[in-house]
């Protein structure tokens, strides 16, 4: 087998559109999230054979790919998600990237696609960013969401690695995950389906994981008016997370201590979200209460609501950075969550100071300058 050192953001080959070819900027006030994309892409192709080509950014385009290609049929495809934004200072700067490359390289060598070095995919996404940084909406509140995509392209049948891949990068506009406000949501506590199990691929970012939540998203949205479903697994029901997020919450537990848990990694059954690690970086920095990654169950959960041990629970990743929660049904039961009738300062606290970053109001190390 070749080779597979990485392509390196030197070698890129750009390739520009034409002016007339640009498409116009859409509004940032009235943008649905994952319509709109900006000029160009980026993409590289590898090959068993030959290793990695060329990096090149060019104009985006639709892809052209065998009717076999493994992708379609073994889902043998991984993703990522983070955002570009436009600071108080007009400078536009990517959220921890490297934290996303390194758990895209780790996702790869889960679904075996060839491996490359996360500094040049990085590098590559800057330049990509700088060259549509127009894109990159002039607002506080609207961002650029941009999708590293990795594709097995093989056009055979076979049960196995795909001895040719195709890395790619779109972007688009995005809006706030809550254009009308800060709004709660209610979520289904759902004993029926799981979303991970031990052993599985939980914690990597692969298609695969989504494609089979939809229904269950579905049946609570239709049945029960629920926004969307707490995964829980086993027989103890241990929570795992909230729709596509990591879930947090704040409490009281056993021992008299204010503390702020999050399911362990563990576990291997859950995702480790960019936005999960850096809100517990900044509670841990805050030092004002307890912060523990352990796993807890649906019943410990439910048991402490009844007791009014439960403070505030919120979801958490890079849509939405924090989503409050109001309300669980659990077993025909609605539990009541305090989060709001508090004035949820913590889940606040988390999303401002997280946003003061993003912005540049508050100067961070976690931040990439594009250019």
């Amino acid at each position: 087998m070749a080779s597979t050192a990485s392509f390196k953001a030197s070698d890129l080959q750009v390739t520009l559109c034409k002016e007339s070819e640009r498409k116009k900027k859409p509004d940032p006030n009235s943008l649905v999230f994952g319509r709109e994309f900006m000029d160009h892409m980026f993409e590289v192709e590898w090959t068993q054979e030959s290793g990695w080509g060329k990096p090149r950014i060019c104009p985006m385009h639709d892809l052209a790919i065998h009717p076999a290609a493994k992708v379609l049929h073994y889902a043998i495809e991984i993703f990522e998600g983070l955002k570009a934004y436009r600071g108080v200072d007009n400078k536009v700067r990517l959220f921890r990237p490297d934290q996303n490359a390194e758990r895209m390289l780790s996702s790869a060598r889960r679904i075996v696609l060839p491996e490359f070095d996360g500094t040049e995919l990085v590098n590559c996404m800057r330049k990509l960013v700088s060259i549509d940084q127009e894109w990159v909406p002039y607002s506080q509140t609207s961002t650029l969401y941009i999708r590293p995509t990795f594709i097995g392209t093989e056009p055979s049948l076979g049960v196995n690695a795909s001895t040719k891949a195709l890395l790619y990068v779109i972007a688009g506009p995005v809006g706030p995950y809550f254009p009308t406000g800060f709004k709660p949501i209610t979520l289904l506590a759902d004993t029926k389906y799981v979303r991970s199990w031990t052993g599985g691929v939980g914690l990597y970012k692969m298609g695969s994981n989504y494609a089979p939540t939809v229904y269950v998203q579905m049946e609570a949205v239709k049945k029960y008016n629920c926004q969307q479903v707490l995964w829980l697994y086993g027989s103890e029901q241990q929570i795992t997370e909230v729709g596509t997020m990591n879930v947090f919450v704040l409490w009281t537990n056993e021992k008299g201590e204010k503390e702020l848990i999050t399911p362990s990694l563990a576990s291997g059954l859950i995702l480790p979200g960019v936005t999960r690690r850096s809100l517990l970086e900044l509670a841990r920095k805050w030092g004002e209460f307890k912060v523990s990654e352990k796993d807890f169950t649906m019943k410990e959960l439910a048991k402490a609501l009844k007791k009014n041990k439960v403070h505030e629970m919120f979801g958490a990743g890079t849509a939405c950075i924090v989503c409050p929660v109001e309300k669980i049904i659990y077993e025909g039961e609605t539990l009541n969550v305090p989060t709001m009738s508090v004035g949820a300062p913590v889940t606040m606290r988390f999303h401002k100071e997280l946003i003061d970053i993003q912005f540049g109001r508050t100067p961070s190390k976690w931040m990439v300058n594009v250019d």
